[in-house]
């Protein structure tokens, strides 16, 4: 997703040498990268739709388990070459290596555990909760099953992850 950000520099008004503040404004597009691991392609599916109704641009990968989610991240074969995500949503519940598994991994990876994750997933069980916070999740929302519900989910997050915040390099 495209984020515009502008750079101000300002000169204070100075009396004594008559200088008038002036302001130069620079517009700067930043493409968001987000990697969806999700094994449901319907929800893949939705997750997209959402994001295609926003307002800047960005690029949506998705992978389908936790082993194709680090293979990708690691830039790994057939990854090679890919661009690191902006920010990362992450099903719990995944074949091969689950989301635990993939947070955990993320987390002590020096290269990758910068990336913000967004646990998304249908478990409202206390105890995910706390072992993804305690794994440095950086939230963790319960997806809906009703689609306008999800929609309105996927918005939100797409404007503070993607519009609010300062992401890392």
């Amino acid at each position: 997703m495209l984020s515009r950000v502008k750079y101000c520099y300002k000169y204070p008004f100075n009396p004594e040498f008559n200088i008038q503040p002036t302001v130069n404004m620079q517009t700067v597009t930043i493409n968001r990268k987000i990697l969806v691991v999700e094994d449901n392609p319907a929800q893949i599916r939705l997750i997209q739709e959402a994001l295609k109704q926003s307002s800047a641009p960005h690029e949506i990968t998705a992978v389908n388990d936790g082993v194709e989610a680090m293979a990708y991240l690691r830039q790994e074969e057939p990854y090679s070459g890919v661009w690191r995500p902006d920010i990362i949503l992450l099903d719990l519940n995944l074949p091969r290596k689950n989301g635990r598994e993939v947070l955990a991994e993320l987390k002590t990876d020096p290269q990758l555990k910068r990336i913000p994750v967004l646990v998304m997933t249908t478990s409202r069980h206390a105890e995910d909760i706390a072992i993804s916070y305690d794994m440095h999740a950086n939230c963790y929302i319960n997806k809906s099953r009703n689609l306008k519900h999800l929609l309105t989910i996927v918005r939100r997050i797409e404007e503070f992850w993607l519009d609010t915040v300062t992401l890392p390099e």
